[in-house]
């Protein structure tokens, strides 16, 4: 608990709740309900052990503060996510009604755990050791099974080190929904880009586009193929060519390819400063203009 005032409120508030959700209450010394109300919060906050941060301010010598809130009546608590109120509520909750908007607006331990994971997934990565980073992906996935990011990464990072059979058994439970969401998509793509690839002959596609320029099917598997060896700009460079000629060929097929080699290309995040935000790689940058370019000419 963090009794606020104006000179804290910047930090112990604003800045804190971008890494942990903060729960403000508003309450005064003369103030009933705010007595029975403040026990309640401080053994949750215990209970709830670093889930959220239980911030304390008594509106009668902070008023500026309540009234940036809007503050009419006490007991008055506002959660706090990235600076931002995202919830509230007004009176003295009993604890299971307390409770409850706590779950709803806090993450699960599972998923507090699956972050941490993901977090030391990237650490280990960027040190060259992707046997860790794949343990930590495989445990993240298995605690928050529902998180689509970290799956992406853990089905991702199978792909780049060549584990195909693997990397489909991780995504079987989103296959389904796959085609809905753009990220899911893009692995899709790839792992049909895999399937697609296993018999190409690269030497048979390149004499069948030097006889036809507009061979998109052998351009359109040329790409694949370069996919599958993880050759990325070239294969983009490939489904350019059948952009360039003809935008909305085999239902577009060449510019969703193209968007989820971008995708597949995107480094993970990484936490920056507050309010900075993270330089896009040069390459993905260039690619992208690229595309916009083609696509709205």
């Amino acid at each position: 608990m963090i009794d606020i005032t104006a000179a804290n409120f910047e930090i112990d508030v604003l800045q804190a709740s971008a890494t942990t959700p903060v729960l403000v209450d508003f309450w005064a010394p003369w103030c009933g309900p705010c007595k029975s109300l403040g026990p309640v919060l401080e053994k949750l906050e215990t209970e709830y052990a670093g889930r959220f941060i239980l911030a304390k301010i008594n509106s009668d010598d902070e008023q500026q503060i309540a009234g940036m809130f809007g503050v009419r009546s006490i007991p008055t608590c506002v959660l706090m996510v990235n600076g931002q109120p995202v919830d509230g509520f007004m009176g003295a909750l009993p604890e299971g009604q307390v409770r409850a908007f706590l779950d709803k607006n806090l993450p699960s331990p599972e998923q507090l755990e699956a972050e941490q994971e993901e977090d030391e997934a990237q650490q280990a990565l960027e040190a060259g050791d992707t046997d860790t980073a794949l343990e930590k992906l495989q445990h993240a996935v298995a605690t928050d099974p529902a998180n689509d990011d970290t799956r992406f990464d853990y089905v991702k990072l199978l792909l780049q080190l060549g584990r195909s059979d693997d990397a489909k058994v991780a995504f079987a439970p989103v296959i389904a929904k796959a085609a809905a969401i753009r990220r899911l998509d893009s692995l899709q793509r790839w792992m049909d880009a895999i399937d697609a690839s296993e018999n190409a002959d690269l030497g048979a596609l390149d004499a069948a586009i030097t006889a036809n320029k507009r061979d998109f099917a052998a351009r359109f598997a040329r790409a694949q193929a370069l996919m599958a060896q993880q050759q990325w700009t070239d294969a983009m460079d490939e489904l350019l060519e059948i952009l360039m000629r003809d935008k909305n060929w085999n239902d577009e097929q060449a510019r969703k390819t193209y968007i989820a080699v971008l995708d597949i290309m995107e480094p993970p995040k990484v936490a920056v400063a507050e309010g900075q935000i993270p330089p896009e790689d040069p390459v993905i940058a260039t690619y992208r203009r690229r595309l916009s370019s083609v696509v709205l000419s």
